[in-house]
């Protein structure tokens, strides 16, 4: 008999397991049979709530982005009026965001997306919203928001992905991108 109530835990610890299996492994080379023992149940239970390897991981990613979308949330929440791209781009670059296992999950994403439609559907989400959200922030404070949006969305993937590799430079990261926005802007100089 079923217990009631515990298909959501099971699909969280699955979700959690596989973006720690990716990152032990820093690589996509991991069996369900590995995520399942991690989250501390069987491969077939596994495949009962997700289909494979590749639906476990794709919602890894989703809840990974989702986050991802709270700590950017939460930066805007506390934005002082008129600094919408900065809070956008602190989010951006949350603490969160380089957590080991989840620096390799965006990684293996990024080489997943290439191959996978459904993971290269998800990817173009986020890369809409996120232009959408700067261009949103960029209106009134330059002449062409959209064509500035799309190049620091570029900076924030860019620079998250040197810092994330890079290990020394997460804290300017942000800074980073924030005096490149400044410059597109008119606003400061690189």
């Amino acid at each position: 008999m079923p217990k009631i109530g515990q298909e959501p835990k099971r699909r969280a610890a699955l979700v959690a397991a596989t973006v720690e299996e990716i990152g032990a492994a820093g690589s996509l080379d991991v069996t369900v049979g590995q995520i399942a023992k991690r989250a501390g149940m069987s491969s077939a239970l596994a495949h009962h709530y997700f289909g494979g390897k590749a639906q476990i991981f794709l919602a890894a990613m989703r809840h990974i982005m989702t986050e991802y979308s709270r700590d950017v949330r939460a930066a805007l929440d506390g934005a002082a009026p008129g600094k919408r791209l900065e809070a956008i781009i602190d989010g951006s670059f949350d603490p969160n965001c380089f957590d080991p296992a989840a620096i390799s999950a965006w990684l293996n994403f990024y080489v997943l997306a290439q191959r996978d439609a459904e993971a290269a559907r998800l990817l173009n989400i986020y890369q809409r919203r996120l232009n959408s959200n700067l261009t949103h922030a960029l209106r009134g404070r330059c002449a062409d928001p959209e064509t500035v949006a799309v190049i620091v969305a570029a900076q924030i993937d860019g620079v998250y992905l040197r810092s994330a590799l890079d290990k020394r430079d997460m804290a300017s990261a942000a800074a980073q991108v924030r005096a490149v926005a400044h410059a597109l802007t008119g606003e400061g100089a690189v």
